[in-house]
C-alpha cells in the first residue's frame, strides 16, 4: 500500500479504499487481510463494517472475500429461510468451471459446515434439481473440440424426447406441464436457457444481465456487484467490449449515470 493502512482505513480514507481494493487481484487482497491482522490486531472486514455503509460497503466486502468464498455465501443465503431463489443457484452453478464448482464445494462446507449439494437437494425439486445437482459432479467436458456427429444425435434425442415424437412421450410431456406448478416450471425453463446461453455466449449473457439490471427505473445493486466482482480477473473486458458491441454504449458509462458515491467509483476503478 502507498500510504500508511491505518490513516486508510482507520479514518475511512473512501478513496484510498477504493485505490487499493480495486487495483489489486483476489490473491493480494488476501495477503492484505493478513497484514492488516498482523499490524493492527483487527480484522480488516469488520473495520470496513463499522466505517461504511450501503452498496459501497457491499462491494468492498465482496472483494475481500476468495471467489469460491463469495460464490458458496450467494448461494447459501439464496437457500436461506423460507423460499429458494433459484435464479442464484441457476446463475452461480451454470456459469463457473469444474475447478471453480470443486473450489465453490469446499468452501461451502469449510464455512457452514454441510454439504452444498445436500442442501440443494433439499431445497430444489423436479427438473431444476437434477440439473444442479448434474453441475455440481463438475464433469462437464471442458474441451475445445467439436464433434459434429455428437451434436447431431444429441439434438436428434432432444428433439424426439421432446415435440418432435408424438404419443407416449408427448403425453409425459403435456403431463409435466399440466403438473407442475407455474413457479416450479418457470425455475426449470429459465435453468435450460441459462444452461443454452452460457454454453453459446457466456460473456454476452453477462453482458444482458450488467444492462436490464440498469435499464429502466432502478437499478438492481446486487446483480452490478455480483457480475463485476466475480468476473473482475476473469472475463470482465470481454464483458465490456460485448456490451459495447450489443447495446452501443460503455458499460462503464452506464454504470456511471445509475450509480453515484463511492459505490460507483469503487465499480467504475474496477471497470477499467
Amino acid at each position: 500500500m502507498r500510504r500508511d493502512s491505518r490513516n486508510s482505513f482507520g479514518r475511512t480514507d473512501e478513496a484510498a479504499i477504493i485505490e487499493i481494493l480495486s487495483s489489486r487481484t483476489s490473491n493480494e487482497r488476501q495477503q492484505i487481510k493478513q497484514k492488516y491482522k498482523t499490524a493492527y490486531g483487527k480484522d480488516l472486514e469488520e473495520v470496513l463494517k463499522s466505517e461504511l455503509s450501503g452498496n459501497f460497503e457491499k462491494t468492498a466486502l465482496a472483494l475481500l472475500d476468495r471467489p469460491e468464498e463469495y460464490a458458496a455465501r450467494q448461494l447459501q443465503k439464496a437457500m436461506k429461510g423460507l423460499g429458494t431463489d433459484e435464479a442464484v443457484l441457476i446463475e452461480v452453478l451454470c456459469t463457473r468451471t469444474n475447478k471453480e464448482i470443486i473450489a465453490i464445494k469446499e468452501a461451502y462446507q469449510r464455512l457452514f459446515n454441510k454439504s452444498l449439494e445436500s442442501d440443494v437437494k433439499g431445497d430444489t425439486s423436479g427438473s431444476l434439481k437434477g440439473i444442479l445437482v448434474s453441475l455440481l459432479q463438475a464433469n462437464r467436458d471442458e474441451g475445445d473440440n467439436v464433434d459434429k456427429d455428437l451434436a447431431g444425435q444429441d439434438a436428434k434425442e432432444l428433439y424426439d424426447a421432446g415435440e418432435g415424437r408424438w404419443g407416449t412421450e408427448e403425453l409425459a410431456f403435456n403431463e409435466l406441464l399440466a403438473k407442475r406448478s407455474h413457479k416450479q416450471l418457470r425455475a426449470t425453463f429459465q435453468a435450460y436457457q441459462t444452461v443454452m446461453r452460457s454454453a453459446r455466449d457466456l460473456q454476452g449473457y453477462f453482458a444482458d444481465r450488467l444492462y436490464k439490471s440498469m435499464k429502466g427505473a432502478g437499478t438492481d445493486e446486487k446483480t452490478l456487484i455480483d457480475i463485476i466482482v466475480t468476473r473482475a480477473e476473469v472475463d470482465l473486458q470481454g464483458i465490456k467490449a460485448r456490451f459495447q458491441e450489443k447495446y452501443q454504449k460503455s458499460l462503464s458509462d452506464m454504470v456511471r449515470s445509475d450509480t453515484s458515491g463511492d459505490f460507483q467509483k469503487l465499480l467504475v476503478a474496477l471497470l477499467h
